[in-house]
């Protein structure tokens, strides 16, 4: 873990990825849409940054007279005029300055806003598929850094770049009324702007991608590691993983610098042809206007339009920078908005028959693969499935460990699709029916109990708002006894994924959701393996009465749980081996009978065991 060669999750941060087309500032177009509902904040915004950047222009104009003035032996109440002018200017000039930082500054937080947004609702419709292949914590650098980063390049960019577009232009303008020598020999250092500027831009580009694919590694490492904190606990690895975290940390660190370096680079070196242009400005200009050709006041106008226009060149390094790291970042973004999923509702939905009760479930020759990293078909891991559940029964699922029995439920909420054959619910196909119709008729216990931080009622009461149900679903699942042990009841707030209860307590919790929405049909995938056997023989017998006139599948390791349900189905490694009652099971003898006969003996080895 500590050795000189990186980690796998290093390895991919630093890599850059071939797939990734390199779009450069194009992709920044597909920003464009987001400016629509704020058109208004963007033209008046714009317009204090080019009335700003005009009045900015007058001030050296006022200043000139003012000096040449002197000379001539103007009056000092003109010089007083002009220098009220110049002062009243330079605070109208600060309003607009004001008006433009608050509008596209503000703006930029509003698209910023709709963005996340629009990255998070496009996170809660793509498939499990797509969520297996990506790393969450590299998800979550992206919905954080990244999403910064193009919210500078949407508002601060453009404003300071439009502000040194337009006070470049009338800078530029006013020179040449003075002097178009001048001017010419000023401005000749810029030619060399262009190609620092696309040198330098693209590699700033390139070495942000680099940063921002390092953070998510770092994101994903901190985001698994204390999700599993207590399994470094348990094997003692604290100091292990901090000195990997340690030596990724230092790579960040790296890789910033790198960027830094050449974002250091970049203001010097606009500063030096800017500068260029200030020596030559001096040496001709003062030549000039000892000559005569022009007077003392326009040289020192000459110089104030030189500086108007020198430091928003140098400022022009740090937008080029922004603009490259906004596109960078939304590159990353777009992964997320172009992908497609897998799962989608059809065209043309068809509803199911309406009716209470329970729901008749169909499986006509189903297999399916576990798709790889390039989306094509994996292993197999269920084959050729056939059975039915008729309405109102109880299905029992039971097989080893990698069986197929969670992969199979999956298959019927629509988490995942099947890779052939055909899954029919009331003998509607379910790929005919829209996501939210389907799932709304089903109950879905997983295997993993998870819960958010919210309060205890929060979590029950996801998806219905109706708390007479959930109040009976918390008796059903045998919890309720549990939450009035708690001082604030059905508002005791939950840590994250429900520290503060057991395992048993979570799964408990989990029953009690989905029971709460009174669903046709119940799907429970190994939903008490974390409580006793007698609290299982409680929760069961609830259930059984109270899902009488409902459908439910009941996946379990235990055999005991499933005794008492309406037909059992065994799977070993994919395929579906014996189904029948219990009895009938037990009498031939096959898979059914070795499972329960390995676990009742390991059920005698642990009451065997005496405590010392």
């Amino acid at each position: 873990m500590t050795s000189g060669k990186k980690s796998g999750v290093e390895q991919v941060a630093t890599q850059k990825d071939p797939q990734r087309p390199h779009r450069g500032l194009r992709i920044l177009l597909r920003l464009l849409p987001y400016y629509t509902p704020y058109r208004r904040d963007v033209l008046v915004g714009l317009a204090c940054v080019v009335i700003a950047a005009a009045l900015g222009t007058i001030i050296p104009a006022l200043l000139q007279q003012a000096i040449d003035g002197l000379r001539a032996g103007r009056p000092a109440s003109d010089l007083w005029r002009i220098a009220l002018l110049m002062v009243g200017i330079g605070l109208v000039t600060g309003v607009f300055r004001y008006g433009m930082r608050e509008l596209l500054n503000g703006l930029s937080r509003r698209i910023e806003t709709d963005l996340r947004d629009d990255l998070f609702a496009k996170l809660t419709s793509l498939d499990a598929a797509w969520a297996d292949r990506h790393r969450t914590g590299e998800v979550m650098a992206r919905l954080t850094n990244d999403v910064s980063a193009v919210r500078m390049a949407t508002g601060p960019a453009i404003m300071y770049f439009t502000n040194t577009l337009f006070g470049g232009v009338f800078a530029a303008i006013l020179m040449l009324r003075i002097h178009p020598g001048l001017t010419v020999i000023a401005l000749f250092p810029m030619l060399l702007l262009p190609f620092v500027m696309v040198r330098l831009g693209g590699r700033i580009h390139d070495r942000f991608e680099e940063v921002q694919s390092t953070f998510g590694a770092l994101t994903t490492m901190v985001q698994e590691h204390l999700a599993g904190i207590r399994i470094v606990r348990a094997y003692r690895q604290e100091h292990a993983e901090a000195q990997r975290f340690g030596t990724m940390s230092l790579e960040y660190q790296r890789l910033n610098l790198r960027l830094a370096a050449l974002q250091g680079i970049m203001s010097p070196l606009l500063a030096l042809l800017a500068g260029l242009g200030a020596v030559a400005v001096l040496g001709v200009g003062g030549r000039l206007a000892l000559a005569g050709t022009i007077t003392v006041g326009q040289l020192v106008a000459f110089s104030f339009y030189l500086g108007n226009l020198t430091w928003p060149l140098i400022a022009l390094g740090w937008v080029i920078s922004l603009f490259q790291r906004g596109a960078a970042s939304l590159a990353r973004l777009t992964e997320i908005l172009d992908a497609e999923a897998l799962i989608v509702d059809p065209v043309t939905p068809v509803t199911l028959p309406a009716h209470a009760g329970g729901r008749r479930l169909e499986f006509r020759h189903v297999s399916f693969a576990y798709p790889t990293t390039d989306g094509t078909p994996g292993r197999t891991v269920l084959h050729d499935i056939s059975f039915t559940v008729d309405a109102g029964t109880t299905l029992g699922l039971v097989g080893s460990t990698g069986s197929g029995k969670s992969t199979l439920l999956e298959l019927i909420p629509r988490l995942r699709d099947p890779s052939s054959g055909e899954i029919l619910l009331d003998g509607v196909p379910l790929r005919a029916l829209s996501l939210t119709e389907l799932r709304a008729a089903i109950g879905f216990v997983p295997q993993e109990a998870l819960l958010f931080s919210e309060t205890i009622q929060a979590n029950l009461a996801y998806g219905t708002d109706d708390d007479e149900a959930v109040r009976w679903a918390t008796r059903i699942a045998d919890l309720a006894p549990t939450i009035e042990r708690f001082r604030d009841g059905y508002e005791t707030k939950l840590g994250e994924r429900g520290v503060n209860l057991s395992g048993g307590q979570k799964q408990r919790a989990t029953i009690a959701r989905a029971l709460a929405r009174r669903p046709g049909l119940v799907i429970l995938d190994d939903a008490l393996s974390a409580v006793d056997t007698q609290t299982e023989a409680r929760i069961l017998g609830a259930l059984r009465d109270a899902l009488a006139d409902r459908t439910a599948i009941i996946a379990s390791h235990r055999a005991s749980a499933l005794r008492d349900t309406s037909w059992i189905l065994v799977l070993d490694d994919g395929h579906l081996v014996e189904q029948g009652r219990h009895e009938e099971l037990l009498a031939a003898r096959g898979r059914y009978w070795e499972l329960v006969q390995r676990q009742a003996l390991e059920d005698d080895l642990e009451d065997a065991v005496v405590p010392v």
